[in-house]
């Protein structure tokens, strides 16, 4: 699983004042993380985002549990 968040998520200063994000994307791991826990399905992330993959939302979570006192 490290891997697979590692490839997809990263961190930049100079995007999102270097919060984590989608590769490529200014969508942060919290947005994904967020929605998640608010009862939101994978599906319907996707729909709202459509550049946003599943993979994309499971490197997220797995991101989460490297790093769970951040979220």
């Amino acid at each position: 699983m490290r891997e697979r968040s590692a490839t997809r998520i990263s961190s930049d200063p100079a995007i999102m004042m270097g919060k984590p994000v989608i590769k490529g994307t200014r969508i942060p791991v919290e947005l994904i993380l967020r929605r998640l826990g608010a009862g939101d399905s994978e599906q319907q992330i996707l729909a709202d985002h459509p550049h946003l993959t599943i993979e994309d939302i499971r490197a997220a979570q797995a991101f989460a549990d490297r790093v769970p006192r951040l979220f």
